[in-house]
């Protein structure tokens, strides 16, 4: 069997939803997508059951179709901010996506639960996992790899560490099927899912003292209440301001990131560690209260072996009391990835142009490609924003958006589309200008913007487009 498609898309998560649905609001090209799942949502199926989004709802999914209610919340860690959708609300908005926008559109075609391979003959063949079915795919313009960003997460990697018979060690999603309690809890790994987990044994009323908090490094995380969009956009003003001055003035990535913590931008969790790491990560300054009650943190590098009463580190090994639950936390998530071209003659393959924001990165490539015509200046409106992990090269990850989103501002058809999508966090800025509280802070950022380039040029060197 054989179909023919414009447009080949790798995967239904976030990035390739955002994707075809701004492609098919930009153009009338004809969109197959596969997917290894039975719905769309990628590795939001496999999420622990009470994760919720870093980032406000209002500005996550699709541009075509809001997530949530705009609503901020009342209570609980994230008061006072827009509300954070859960893992089961993202999976039920995609699949409403598919059902109700991008099928009917009679644009797009998916198939789920089904392998795409690239023959040695060059054909594109996607099997169905259920009865074995191959399908080659003629595709006129270009394949879309939606899959090149998907993070790792705990329920489907494999630990790096070994582990003993008797040994408890669970991903954070078997935490809510536990019937008995254990001795304690020990949490392996330093980043946003291991902080999601002690904040929700504690929440759960685990006393901080069964807590024990197994940390190779430190982590920078972002203040949520810096990045909030609509009634609040005056938040992301101030951070942009704030931003681009730490660039102006620091030498350095740590010394951008203490300039950060100064402002109330950055956050950590113990005062007198300073993190060498930075994933993107965002977060509240009531979570952070709360997990810095947790006193029983081990830095001692990375786990090597988990036994029962005793964990082997790079720098160490520490006794526990026997009958521990271990919560291995240490999948990457965020993937330190091999920059590749994004836009290629026969190929686009998803990546971060913008900080931290997978939907509204995809979106904006699908937009450019729409609306360019050749894959050069295509490649070079889509300069890929790196998370590296290391903190020191924070510079170098600010010059890269920047960079990118400068170009992108010079493209009328691509600025346009910025500014009105809901994927844009910073969202209802536009309609807030004559706002003085908003105003102030978009001038000052204004100020800041080439003497950040300066210094920032100065320490690492000027951007660099792939070739």
């Amino acid at each position: 069997m054989k179909l023919e498609t414009d447009y080949l898309v790798v995967g239904a998560g976030a990035s390739g939803m955002a994707f075809v649905d701004a492609l098919i609001e930009q153009s009338s090209a004809d969109v197959i997508m596969v997917d290894r799942r039975h719905r769309p949502g990628g590795h939001w199926h496999d999420a622990y059951p009470f994760v919720r989004l870093h980032q406000p709802a209002a500005c996550y999914g699709v541009s075509s179709t809001d997530l949530g209610a705009d609503r901020i919340d009342a209570l609980g860690n994230n008061a006072g901010m827009y509300e954070l959708s859960s893992a089961a609300q993202i999976c039920s908005y995609f699949a409403e996506v598919m059902d109700r926008v991008l099928l009917p559109s009679g644009q797009v075609r998916f198939l789920p639960m089904s392998e795409y391979r690239l023959t040695e003959a060059g054909e594109h063949v996607v099997t169905s996992s259920l009865d074995g079915e191959e399908v080659e795919i003629i595709v006129r313009r270009k394949v879309v790899d939606a899959t090149y960003i998907e993070p790792t997460i705990p329920s489907t990697h494999e630990p790096a560490f070994d582990i003993d018979p008797g040994a408890v060690v669970i991903p954070p999603n078997d935490l809510v099927k536990l019937r008995t309690s254990p001795a304690g809890f020990t949490v392996l790994g330093a980043g946003k899912t291991a902080m999601d987990t002690c904040t929700w044994l504690l929440e759960n009323g685990v006393d901080q003292d069964s807590i024990t908090w197994i940390r190779s490094r430190d982590v920078w995380s972002i203040n949520r209440a810096w990045t909030q969009p609509l009634d609040l956009a005056e938040s992301r003003a101030r951070f942009n301001a704030a931003w681009l001055e730490a660039a102006a003035v620091s030498r350095t990535g740590t010394e951008m990131a203490l300039k950060l913590e100064e402002m109330g931008i950055f956050l950590r969790l113990d005062r007198d560690v300073v993190p060498t790491a930075f994933r993107g990560a965002t977060i509240s300054e009531t979570e952070v209260e709360g997990l810095r009650t947790i006193a029983n943190v081990v830095r001692a590098g990375r786990v090597r072996r988990v036994r029962d009463g005793r964990v082997d580190l790079v720098d160490g090994s520490i006794d526990l009391p026997t009958d521990q639950v271990f919560v291995d936390c240490t999948a990457s998530g965020l993937r330190t990835l091999d920059v590749r071209r994004v836009f290629e003659p026969d190929r686009i393959t998803l990546q971060y142009v913008t900080p931290g924001f997978a939907c509204w990165s995809a979106a904006i490539l699908a937009v450019v490609e729409a609306n360019v015509e050749d894959d050069a200046t295509k490649e070079h409106l889509a300069l890929p924003v790196v998370y590296t992990g290391d903190v020191d090269d924070l510079l170098s990850f600010t010059r890269d958006y920047l960079v990118s989103a400068q170009r992108r501002s010079e493209v009328a058809d691509v600025r346009s589309w910025s500014g009105r999508t809901r994927l844009n966090p910073a969202r209802g800025l536009r309609e807030r200008l004559s706002d003085p509280q908003v105003a102030g802070p978009l001038d000052t950022a204004r100020e800041w913007l080439a003497p950040a380039m300066k210094n920032i040029e100065e320490r690492v060197g000027p951007a660099k487009d792939l070739v």
